[in-house]
């Protein structure tokens, strides 16, 4: 039985993930400014294929914190 009675609850898992996370969010601001710029790029030429991959990338970019945390509570029991 986890600790919040349904197995999700791994505070050591967050508590080892949290300097990778903030790593993590260092990359995802690096993914807003390439949004930023990759929308405005869109807008000017909006048949630029490579511009759109670019983008795509970004907003993988902006959602890695969440990604590394969800594989560290996953791997580290509570």
């Amino acid at each position: 039985m986890g600790c919040c009675g349904d197995g999700d609850c791994r505070p050591l898992g967050f508590l080892l993930g949290l300097p990778f996370a903030f790593v993590a969010l260092l990359i995802s601001i690096v993914g807003v400014i390439i949004w930023i710029v990759g929308l405005a790029l869109t807008c000017i030429c909006p048949c630029c294929l490579c511009v759109t991959i670019i983008v795509e990338l970004a907003l993988c970019l902006i959602k890695a914190p969440l990604h590394v945390m969800e594989w560290f509570t996953s791997k580290i029991p509570c």
